[in-house]
């Protein structure tokens, strides 16, 4: 990976700096302190942090349980240097109060310098929800190796389909819930031009929002690849919808196995997917193209936003790292009623839906699984937690089925 003082040097927003300021001592003061971002003009207040304070004494998320009136105040007042202020980036936790059972993060990042300016608030954050995961003292790997994948075929009498999928954000544009028309457009702009220089089995098409025929937005549906305009408290709240659709869109390769959503919830999403067991295919896939992505957009001048501490920078704090989420289809219709099951997959570091999303129920004792972490260990090895584990899963299932007895694995460890 390049150095942050790489990055930050070929990143289109710097150009722009320097092209204001001149390459003299000051450009080299902004470069060579662009880890610890300045915040930007002061927002004007007429009242005191003190009256600003949120109510939040009824809420359940991350952000209500670390933001104290210290923290506020001395927060309240700054801004990124795109403008993005503390207010904005909490209102959707502000706003919803949170699941009952479910803790949410309760704050979004609206550009890269977000996660710096609002350290105070965010940090905490990033570790509670990332398990102990501290981005003060901690790095994070990154491995998109796919040859070092073990046993990646699964019993397909069980397991019905498998997909990863991550996010990608360009760097030195402002991330969903704070960008501009023209930020969103140019991301829709970097990210299907970078696309069409795919080839070979990841060459495909893109589909714009705004220009879809009904056809294809029927067929795009059919194959389960089309997004909704969100209407979630939680996105919308987090400004996510604005504009709607305009710069959003879906591309995909010719076999439908390799998908891109491009501003959603984040710049873009990377989807490798096919039906069937056989996971390591699906990461090989998925690793090939995120590295064609990759180098096509280097070659126009821009970059991923990333860093050591962080991973690749998205715009929940949930899905830093490697920003990944590795699934199978799978059918556990007597293990998923057996009382053990909930600690089954805590102590295997999974998570369960229902093959309709968060909040939908599974049918036929079909579930989604998936990786419960997303910072703190590589691509590789989280794929490797979720093959291993849906293995042990399936195992379970099986012996269930001979009324034989399953145990509790031992947990395994987050962090090296």
């Amino acid at each position: 990976m390049a150095s942050t003082f790489t990055k930050v040097f070929t990143s289109k927003r710097t150009v722009g700096i320097l092209s204001l300021v001149g390459a003299g001592s000051l450009a080299t003061g902004y470069l060579m302190h662009r880890q610890n971002v300045s915040a930007g003009s002061q927002v004007r207040r007429i009242y005191p942090a003190s009256a600003e304070y949120p109510d939040l004494r009824k809420h359940n998320n991350c952000m209500a349980s670390n933001l104290t009136p210290a923290i506020y105040a001395k927060l309240c007042d700054k801004t990124t240097p795109n403008g993005y202020t503390l207010d904005q980036a909490i209102q959707t936790g502000v706003d919803n109060p949170g699941h009952p059972f479910i803790k949410t993060v309760g704050m979004v990042a609206g550009d890269e310098e977000t996660y710096e300016v609002f350290a105070d608030l965010f940090n905490p954050v990033i570790k509670e929800r990332h398990n102990g995961y501290d981005p003060m003292t901690m790095t994070h790997p990154t491995d998109l190796d796919a040859s070092k994948i073990r046993s990646g075929m699964f019993d397909e009498r069980y397991v019905l389909s498998s997909r990863v999928r991550t996010g990608r954000s360009i760097r030195g544009l402002s991330l969903p819930p704070a960008c501009t028309r023209a930020e969103r457009r140019e991301v829709e702009r970097v990210v299907v031009d970078a696309l069409n220089g795919l080839q070979g089995e990841l060459k495909g098409r893109y589909y714009s929002l705004v220009q879809m025929t009904e056809q294809e937005q029927q067929q795009l549906i059919d194959d389960h690849f089309l997004f909704d305009k969100p209407v979630s408290p939680l996105l919308t709240c987090a400004g996510m919808a604005r504009d709607w659709p305009d710069g959003r869109g879906i591309w995909h390769n010719d076999q439908k196995t390799f998908l891109i959503w491009i501003n959603e919830e984040d710049h873009s999403r990377v989807i490798s997917m096919e039906k069937g067991g056989n996971m390591k295919r699906v990461f090989e896939r998925f690793c090939k193209g995120l590295k064609e992505v990759e180098r096509l957009i280097t070659e126009k001048g821009w970059e991923f936003m990333w860093n050591e501490r962080l991973g690749y920078v998205l715009t929940c704090p949930s899905n830093l790292g490697t920003g990944l989420r590795a699934g199978v289809h799978v059918k556990l219709p007597r293990l998923s009623k057996d009382p053990r099951f909930p600690k089954i997959l805590e102590n295997l570091r999974l998570q369960k839906r229902g093959t309709g999303g968060v909040d939908t129920a599974a049918v036929g004792g079909t579930f989604d699984i998936s990786n419960l972490d997303r910072l703190g260990k590589s691509e590789v090895e989280l794929v490797q937690t979720v093959i291993d584990g849906v293995n042990y899963l399936v195992d379970c299932e099986k012996k269930l089925e001979r009324g034989q007895d399953i145990r509790i694995p031992s947990p395994i460890s987050q962090f090296k």
